[in-house]
């Protein structure tokens, strides 16, 4: 596998190969795409909270991704449980994210949360991912 650069994905993005909706170019970085929250969120020490991204994402066979806490908030105490997403995901993207810190921490609507970084599989999957 192989990481996307910031060039790779916009290409991805142009050709349709990789899908992101709403796209937003302030999101885009050198290696990943920084995932928005879609809604206010409150997280009191010690307890978790589910979050849904304000975009939709689309992966080809070809690609998967995986998603890091933005180190903003990982200076704060949050932790995030993130899964691979699988080749041929389509769909929202929830998130469990933990507060390990002393204080609540405040996630904004439309904030950036997470990096998702983008990884070109050496051959595409036989068995993309088709939903639950």
């Amino acid at each position: 596998m192989s990481v996307y650069s910031d060039s790779d994905l916009a290409s991805a993005l142009a050709s349709g190969e990789i899908s992101i909706t709403p796209f937003s170019e302030q999101s885009l970085s050198s290696s990943g795409y920084d995932l928005r929250c879609a809604d206010d969120v409150s997280i009191a020490p010690g307890s978790s909270a589910l979050i849904h991204t304000l975009e939709r994402v689309e992966l080809p066979p070809s690609a998967c991704a995986q998603m890091f806490i933005r180190s903003s908030f990982a200076r704060e105490g949050l932790v995030g449980s993130f899964a691979l997403i699988d080749p041929g995901f389509r769909g929202q993207l929830t998130l469990r994210i933990a507060n390990l810190g002393a204080h609540p921490v405040k996630i904004g609507k439309g904030e950036r949360v997470a990096q998702m970084v983008f990884h070109r599989l050496i051959t595409p999957s036989k068995k993309p991912y088709s939903g639950r």
